[in-house]
């Protein structure tokens, strides 16, 4: 009796996962594994969640707080140019205040040659008119209709503006360039002017009025063939105009077909 006792001690553990392993295996064979891998999900589930990221609900609802904040960032943009374009345009007398306009839209095969305004002969612009912005001056309305305007941009290659150098009253015809820069061309072969030096509209215009701001001369080219040249960089951001100002064309243009008398018999008799 004492030697069964001892025998079974010594066995019991082993005959027990005997036991064990033998009743595994026939409620894997009774089940099909299915207990098994019930237990298996239920041990690797919270593991999984971790792992498989955002679901489609949680997907969608990200993709629409990005396009409010997106919407939020635009809105609060065109806010503050707008009250820049509103400060700008209370410094002018009320008498002749301009009609605030916002860029409708451009080509981007004409991108630096027009844009469209959502203002129109209903608003009272009327082709002539002049556009400025926060900076100077921009270009002149070329056609309306009843809710829109097309504005020829001083960067189109057709404009040309006559200037002048606020520094020296030294004079020439800007030209565009298709860029955020214009081309200077001097009515002097050796213009008194330098790097630096700011640019606005002269008396010789004859569709803008005088002394509104261009830009300022960032290089210099007085070897140039016929004339001296430079290259202006413009102060309105030509690239990026959202709202602008629109003014009646003033009273001292000359029609449309008659030309201005030259400064001097050496002076180029065209400029706008």
């Amino acid at each position: 009796m004492v030697l069964l006792r001892r025998w079974w001690d010594r066995k019991s553990l082993q005959l027990g996962l005997v036991a064990l392993a033998l009743g595994s295996a026939w409620v894997l064979r009774e089940t099909q594994g299915a207990l098994l891998l019930e237990m298996y999900q239920g041990i690797t589930r919270p593991v999984q969640m971790l792992q498989a990221g955002p679901t489609p609900e949680e997907h969608l609802r990200d993709a629409r707080v990005s396009e409010l904040q997106a919407r939020i960032v635009d809105l609060e943009s065109q806010n503050q140019k707008l009250q820049n374009l509103l400060g700008y345009v209370t410094k002018e007398p009320i008498a002749s205040r301009p009609i605030p306009a916002r860029v409708l839209g451009r080509s981007a095969d004409h991108w630096w040659q027009q844009i469209t305004l959502d203002r129109g002969s209903n608003s009272g612009i009327q082709a002539g008119f002049i556009v400025k912005a926060e900076g100077g001056l921009v270009g002149l309305v070329e056609s309306v209709t009843p809710n829109t305007s097309r504005v020829l941009l001083i960067s189109d290659l057709k404009s040309q503006v006559g200037v002048t150098i606020s520094r020296t009253s030294a004079k020439g015809v800007l030209r565009g360039d298709s860029s955020a820069e214009a081309v200077l061309e001097f009515y002097e072969k050796v213009p008194n002017a330098k790097v630096g030096d700011y640019v606005s509209t002269s008396t010789y215009s004859q569709r803008f009025p005088s002394g509104v701001a261009v830009g300022k001369i960032k290089s210099l080219d007085l070897k140039k063939l016929p004339a001296s040249i430079a290259k202006v960089e413009l102060f309105p951001q030509i690239r990026s105009l959202d709202w602008v100002a629109v003014y009646p064309k003033p009273e001292n243009t000359i029609p449309e077909g008659e030309n201005p008398q030259p400064p001097t018999n050496s002076q180029p008799q065209n400029s706008n």
